[in-house]
C-alpha cells in the first residue's frame, strides 16, 4: 500500500476521531439506563449501523460534490467547521436515556447522523471519490470514537495542540476540495506554480484566525 493510500485514509481516521469525540459522549447516555448486557448490545449495534449510514450518507455526498462548485461551496463550509473547532466556545447538547433496546440504538443512530454532517462532508473530501477509503477508514476511526471518546477528549482538553492539528488537517482537506473543483482549476491556470502551497497557506490562516479569536475571548 503506497503513501498515496496511506495519506487519505490517516486523514478519514483523524478527521472521524477529532469530530467525532464530543458526538459520542453525548450519545453514550442514551444507554446508560439499559442492563449492562443490553447497554453493550445497544453501544455495538448503534456502532454498526452509524458505520453503515456514515458510509450510505458519504457516498452520496461524494456524488453531490460533483456538481459544479460544490467542492468550492462544501471546502468554504469545512473551513469554517475547522476555525469554529478551535473556539472555546460551551456547548450543550442533551440526549434523552432510555430503558428500551431499541430506542436506545434508534437514538445512537440518529445522534451520529444528525451531529455527524462535519464527518460526513470531511470524509467526503479527503477521500477524492474513491468509497474504499471511506468504507476502510470509518470501520476503523467509528468504534475508537465510541469506545474511546472519553479519552480523546481528555488528551484534547490536557493538549490543546492536538485541537490545532485536527483543525490544520480539516482546513487542509478543505483547501484540496477547494482546489479539485473543475471550475476553481480553471481559474486557477494563471497561478498554476504557486497553487500547491495554498492547502498550507489556509491551514495557517485558519489556525491564526481560532487563536486570534480565542485570545479575544473572555477568560471563563
Amino acid at each position: 500500500m503506497n503513501w498515496d493510500m496511506l495519506e487519505p485514509i490517516f486523514i478519514i481516521i483523524s478527521i472521524d476521531i477529532i469530530l467525532g469525540g464530543d458526538n459520542a459522549v453525548v450519545i453514550a447516555p442514551a444507554s446508560r439506563n439499559l442492563p449492562e448486557h443490553q447497554r453493550n448490545k445497544a453501544i455495538i449495534i448503534g456502532t454498526g449501523l452509524a458505520v453503515v449510514s456514515r458510509v450510505a450518507l458519504t457516498t452520496i455526498a461524494l456524488y453531490l460534490l460533483a456538481i459544479p462548485y460544490l467542492q468550492l461551496v462544501g471546502g468554504l463550509l469545512l473551513i469554517y467547521i475547522a476555525v469554529k473547532l478551535l473556539i472555546n466556545e460551551e456547548e450543550s447538547a442533551s440526549i434523552k436515556s432510555s430503558d428500551s433496546l431499541l430506542t436506545a440504538i434508534k437514538t445512537i443512530v440518529f445522534a451520529d447522523i444528525v451531529m455527524g454532517f462535519d464527518n460526513v462532508l470531511a470524509i467526503a473530501g479527503a477521500s477524492h471519490g474513491n468509497i474504499v477509503l471511506v468504507i476502510f477508514g470509518l470501520l476503523i476511526s467509528v468504534p475508537i470514537i465510541i469506545w474511546g471518546s472519553r479519552i480523546i477528549l481528555k488528551l484534547m482538553e490536557k493538549f490543546p495542540i492536538l485541537v490545532y492539528i485536527g483543525a490544520g488537517i480539516l482546513a487542509f482537506t478543505a483547501a484540496e476540495m477547494i482546489l479539485e473543483d473543475p471550475h476553481v482549476e480553471e481559474w486557477l491556470q494563471v497561478i498554476a506554480p504557486v497553487v500547491t502551497v495554498i492547502p498550507f497557506i489556509v491551514v495557517l490562516l485558519t489556525v491564526m484566525t481560532g487563536y486570534l479569536v480565542n485570545k479575544q475571548l473572555p477568560e471563563k
